[in-house]
């Protein structure tokens, strides 16, 4: 009987030691993660770098961050995420609207982080959005408090009578800013119009037409907006037509004020959402959507100087 117990514990260990070493043999320690980004501008591109820094800070070599641009083009954006998920990375990052609606369409499975995305119950069409998609998508919002911006059309602009609502049809986050802002503009006794560009080969006539017909225009955190923000800047500013712009990047080209965020500290957060995922310290489908939570008043110096606009002092400069 002693020799069968010995035996049996015997067995018993040398299957112990075989579990762990099957265990560690199946802990990942290296990490290939795909990145699909909409378009290069100021933006997004900071979003990027702040998220691949993250990545490298926690893993170093031993992360491979593959950033892939589509050029401003949504179905190259679903080209893009279907070869990630053809090479079965560990994760995809989607940065802006269009990369994380066409990574949803593309896996159910991969982790898939959005940054840059202003409301998601918009951009993936959810009924009563609380905040937790659910599934195997979480990620960042670069929403920043819509009424605090269209406070500032009406703190900085008193005698505007007529707003231009400035934005790409194609984009249904800007859509849903909008909608947001002149509300309640219109609420406080403003003309708000909205004018619309399909994409970045009608902007320069649509944005005469708000020229010609505004006082004042508001355009809010857009991707073909920021790609075209100097386009826009030289047909505005020779009519000294005012710009209050939904983020930095478009400020700097084209804008007077901002309440923005950083995408920056943004995509790093999206990073550290990232490593959390990649460890198992926490699982995607339980992630809420993350925000920066210290937007910050922002002026453009050069163009508030040329309109003659008296920045109030609890602005900072563009630098």
């Amino acid at each position: 009987m002693k020799k069968v117990v010995s035996i049996l514990l015997a067995a018993l260990m040398v299957a112990a030691v075989c579990m762990s070493l099957t265990a560690c043999e199946s802990k990942k320690d290296t990490f290939t993660v795909g990145v699909c980004q909409l378009v290069p501008h100021a933006a997004l591109d900071a979003a990027t770098q702040g998220f691949e820094d993250a990545l490298k800070e926690k893993f170093g070599e031993k992360v491979t961050v593959d950033v892939q641009n589509a050029a401003g083009d949504s179905n190259v954006c679903s080209t893009i995420v279907n070869s990630f998920v053809s090479k079965n990375v560990d994760l995809i990052m989607a940065n802006a609207t269009p990369a994380l609606q066409a990574a949803a369409s593309a896996t159910t499975t991969i982790p898939v982080l959005g940054t840059s995305i202003t409301e998601y119950g918009v951009a993936l069409n959810l009924e009563n959005f609380n905040g937790v998609v659910g599934s195997n998508i979480s990620g960042t919002s670069d929403l920043a408090p819509l009424s605090e911006q269209a406070q500032m059309v009406i703190d900085l602009f008193p005698e505007a009578k007529k707003v231009g609502l400035l934005y790409c049809s194609a984009e249904p986050n800007s859509t849903y800013q909008v909608n947001v802002v002149k509300e309640i503009l219109e609420g406080k006794g403003l003309t708000c119009t909205e004018y619309k560009f399909s994409d970045s080969n009608d902007v320069v006539q649509v944005t005469e037409k708000a020229a010609d017909d505004c006082d004042v225009v508001y355009i809010p955190t857009d991707n073909t907006a920021a790609s075209c923000a100097e386009t826009i800047n030289n047909v505005l500013l020779p009519k000294k037509v005012p710009v209050v712009a939904g983020e930095e990047g478009i400020c700097k080209a084209c804008g007077a004020v901002t309440l923005s965020i950083s995408y920056y500290e943004l995509g790093k957060k999206t990073g550290e959402m990232a490593v959390q995922i990649l460890t198992g310290e926490k699982k995607v489908s339980e992630m809420a959507i993350e925000y920066d939570p210290n937007p910050v008043k922002k002026y453009n110096k050069d163009i508030c100087a040329e309109l003659g606009i008296e920045v109030p002092a609890d602005y900072s400069p563009i630098e």
